[in-house]
């Protein structure tokens, strides 16, 4: 039994897919993207040999000078959403306990936190709101 070359098109397909799923290499799966094309290029139009690579080059190369820069802007990109500390910066709390230049406690997040002014000649009374302006480690810098 001879299997046809469609046939082994989307076996290379199949394996190049897999590939890409273990390697999250993009380029894999426009690759795959030409060997499906090849295989439709063989099954429906029957094209010889040369024919068969000639589509599964142009699909593949194409499809790599489209997706490789568009993936880079977005790997280049900072993400939309701040999450963790950076989603912190900027907010707004409450002093629960007196917050100086050497400490105390606010509530930010819906969490107690311990803090410290900026400023080192400033300090913030029980009750006022103040501006997270940076977090280290577990304190968060207010003004």
């Amino acid at each position: 039994m001879e299997i046809d070359a469609w046939l082994w098109w989307l076996i290379g397909a199949t394996a190049l897919g897999i590939a890409l799923v273990i390697t999250a290499m993009p380029e894999l799966g426009m690759l795959a993207v030409g060997a499906i094309a090849a295989a439709v290029a063989t099954g429906v139009f029957g094209g010889g040999a040369v024919a068969q690579v000639a589509v599964f080059a142009a699909v593949s190369t194409a499809g790599i000078a489209v997706v490789r820069p568009i993936a880079n802007r977005h790997r280049a990109q900072r993400p939309q959403l701040a999450t963790g500390v950076d989603a912190l910066k900027g907010r707004q709390a409450v002093v629960l306990e007196r917050v100086d230049a050497s400490g105390g406690r606010i509530k930010l997040a819906g969490e107690v936190w311990s803090a410290r002014a900026l400023d080192t000649d400033r300090a913030y009374e029980v009750g006022q709101e103040v501006d997270v302006v940076d977090i280290e480690g577990a304190t968060a810098i207010v003004m």
